[in-house]
């Protein structure tokens, strides 16, 4: 366990209650369609205190040097660390595998799990071996069990927009092959889930104690491992990047700019977009005693174009920040959304075309849709326009419309039920070209819960659960599982 209480002291109870005793969820999907997932905390739950101690045993520095590792676990920075090492089976005997292929028919799948301690306990029961299977959320939350139930302070923070940085220039770079596939080895996962641990930092200097993130989904390995941070959340926004640990690749998580180009037969290299905001958007935890979201993200960033932001932007060495200091294209492309885009229904997407010159154009507009999983990869097209020609009149615009339909979206959606719509404009004089991009999360309808009597403590109680389905199919072979911390005994209730 981790000792040295004053280094994790949360300053008043009920500030820190919900980062120690409460369990919770924690908001995922898009900045536009923010639900919470699953119960996280079951820190409490009989036999999950030694098994997370098991966790820190299984760790290779302890299996090499048990008498070093056990007095380092004084130091709650080091303990972080292991455990974001631990969450996930990449280089050890690590709790989680991860799985982003799609199928899960080995294990199970990441989006089925509903709490942390049945997974803590399966690994436990599999002698060490990983528990299939697992994404973002669910490594989050299984270290956050850990954390919590050896005394650090944790809480789960979702960021909206995430970059994946892979050679740590702080920049985002989407490469196109001329007909609109992605090349690009960086990549802008729709949300990443991670956490923040509350600490002192005697390692560093004053001024970087309190919340520090960390990162226990395998994306890229830190001193030979696969694990992030901790790195103080403060060391972020003011861009010390030289701060332990990792700070660079959380930088670009939350602030990287994006740079598009498109990469045309003879090689040639078109640069055809970007934004210096997409990325790090509605950064949110929990609140503290409710349900609700928290936005956290003026924690991470400062308001973009303020002074402080560049400031910030100067320090970090953040040279390539190459769209705001371009004048505005001549042409842009836009793309609009409809209100209501609830699954299993028909709706419409807008592309708009806009001559922001002082000169007609003839333009030609592509506009389609493919399904999309959450971090960022591309399936199969369930939408397309057919290209359409536009004379634009100086300072005008011109609209189009693609309707996407379930018979078509619904055969190829995946569980995140996200479709990444593109719309490419093209002088046809010039060659310029411009490109838009959004991804939309489709509505699910609410499970309603109610509770027809009195519940009383030590009886049975009755719940009624009503989903109404949107869909055009018939859904056969459905089940309800319920869970419930100290409810259900880490057993789900299935009906």
């Amino acid at each position: 366990m981790c000792h040295g209480s004053k280094q994790v002291f949360l300053p008043g109870f009920l500030p820190g209650r919900d980062s120690v005793r409460v369990p919770g969820e924690f908001p995922i999907e898009s900045e536009r369609h923010i639900v919470a997932d699953a119960a996280i905390d079951f820190q409490f739950e009989p036999g999950i205190l030694d098994i997370c101690v098991r966790v820190l045993d299984e760790n290779p520095k302890h299996l090499e040097d048990p008498a070093r590792d056990c007095s380092d676990r004084r130091r709650p920075a080091y303990v972080t660390r292991v455990i974001s090492a631990m969450i996930n089976n990449n280089d050890d005997n690590g709790v989680l595998v991860g799985n982003w292929s799609g199928n899960y028919e080995d294990g199970v799948r990441p989006t089925a799990w509903k709490e942390s301690g049945a997974i803590l306990h399966k690994w436990n029961e599999q002698n060490c071996t990983g528990v299939q299977y697992g994404q973002c959320w669910v490594f989050a939350a299984v270290a956050c069990t850990v954390s919590r139930a050896l005394g650090i302070p944790c809480r789960v923070v979702t960021n909206y927009e995430s970059a994946h940085d892979t050679n740590s220039n702080l920049l985002i770079e989407r490469y196109y092959n001329e007909i609109d596939e992605d090349i690009s080895n960086d990549s802008i996962w729709n949300f990443h889930v991670w956490l923040e641990s509350w600490m002192t930092r005697p390692d560093l200097r004053l001024g970087y104690e309190g919340w520090q993130a960390s990162d226990p989904t395998p994306q890229e390995t830190s001193d030979g491992v696969y694990c992030c941070g901790p790195v103080p959340v403060r060391a972020v926004k003011e861009g010390d990047l030289s701060v332990k640990y990792d700070a660079p690749f959380v930088y670009a998580e939350v602030n990287a700019d994006v740079v598009e180009y498109i990469v045309l037969g003879d090689d040639k290299v078109v640069k055809v977009g970007g934004s210096a905001t997409y990325v790090g958007q509605c950064i949110s935890t929990k609140a503290i005693g409710t349900d609700e979201r928290e936005d956290i993200t003026h924690h991470y960033k400062y308001p973009e174009g303020s002074i402080e932001e560049r400031q910030v932007f100067e320090k970090a060495n953040h040279v390539n920040r190459l769209i705001k200091n371009e004048e505005e294209p001549g042409l842009h492309a836009k793309i609009k959304l409809s209100p209501d885009m609830m699954v299993g229904s028909d709706f419409d997407v807008y592309a708009r075309a806009i001559n922001n010159t002082d000169t007609p154009k003839i333009c030609r507009l592509m506009f389609y849709a493919q399904v999309v999983t959450y971090n960022g990869r591309l399936g199969a097209t369930c939408g397309q326009m057919k290209l359409t020609e536009a004379n634009l009149a100086p300072m005008e615009g011109s609209e189009a419309t693609l309707r996407l339909q379930y018979s078509e979206y619904g055969k190829v959606m995946t569980q995140d039920r996200m479709i990444k719509l593109v719309a490419l404009l093209i002088d046809l004089e010039t060659k310029e070209l411009q490109r838009a991009t959004k991804t939309i999360v489709l509505d699910t309808p609410p499970i309603i819960i109610l509770v027809p009597e009195d519940p009383k403590v030590g009886q049975p109680a009755l719940v009624d659960v009503t989903l109404q389905n949107p869909l055009p199919d018939l859904l056969e072979n459905c089940v309800f599982s319920l869970h419930g911390a100290n409810l259900t005994d880490g057993t789900a209730i299935t009906k």
